[in-house]
């Protein structure tokens, strides 16, 4: 059974950092990332990782500030988030997709989500 599990979300000034940690339940998933989505509105790739060669992409608006890593040995991706502004608020959900990153710019069909965890920041 497909498993996703967030961590790390909270509330944070303007500013400030967070680290999300998904942790996932089988290793061959083509790429691994984070998406996040506002109510009533489409989700949003953020970031990233193709399992095959560690190739990493990003959103143009998370460039400089969001950082996605992986560890292959614990089944785990990170994503550092620095520089956090309130428009970064919202729900970010761990993906995962058995083809492709495609899903980071293109509202297509992702395969896996978890369930999501609130990241708030104030200004």
């Amino acid at each position: 059974q497909v498993q996703l599990v967030e961590s790390g979300g909270g509330s944070v000034q303007a500013g400030g950092s967070l680290r999300l940690s998904c942790a996932h339940s089988w290793a061959g998933y083509a790429c691994l990332g984070w998406f996040r989505q506002r109510p009533l509105e489409d989700r949003e790739g953020v970031a990233a990782i193709s399992t095959g060669d560690g190739s990493t992409f990003y959103a143009d608006f998370v460039k400089g500030r969001f950082t996605i890593s992986r560890d292959s040995a614990k089944n785990t991706v990170y994503l550092q988030m620095d520089n956090l502004s309130p428009e970064d608020s919202a729900i970010y959900y761990c993906a995962a997709d058995m083809t492709s990153c495609a899903w980071l710019n293109q509202l297509v069909q992702l395969d896996y989500w978890g369930q999501g965890t609130q990241v708030t920041v104030s200004s």
